[in-house]
């Protein structure tokens, strides 16, 4: 057993994140055939992810607030206790309501060269935030 010492809270990168965006890193793998990569991500009021797609899939876990999640096909909410999982390259993007901080767990598995695992597109804009 090994008793891991918690990193630093990091701020995301405007780069590919609107608004302010944290992430507490919780599991990341420990050996060379482990896959596993787990966050806590905290979002203030209206900051969001760029659309992005994973190569292994995603879930999340929404812990607090209320999370919009989109697709090319539209937006859905997820409350407090709900789970999206986004399959392998979807096209997608996660964030907080304009008004409320919004909180959730992402875990996905690294693809065989860790660097592929997240492929980042455009930022969200306005209008596709604000989608139904």
């Amino acid at each position: 057993m090994q008793v891991l010492p918690k990193p630093a809270t990091m701020k995301n990168p405007p780069e590919q994140f609107t608004g302010d965006v944290w992430l507490d890193p919780i599991v990341v793998p420990q050996d060379a055939d482990q896959r596993m990569v787990v966050a806590l991500v905290r979002f203030a009021p209206g900051a969001r992810t760029a659309w992005h797609s994973h190569a292994r899939g995603q879930s999340l876990h929404v812990t607090s607030g209320v999370a919009l999640v989109g697709t090319r096909d539209g937006v859905v909410e997820v409350p407090a206790g709900g789970t999206v999982y986004c399959p392998p390259g979807e096209e997608h993007w996660h964030g907080a309501t304009p008004d409320d901080f919004m909180e959730h767990l992402a875990m996905l598995e690294n693809a065989d060269d860790p660097a592929s695992t997240t492929t980042w597109l455009e930022h969200v804009t306005d209008d596709e935030y604000a989608r139904p």
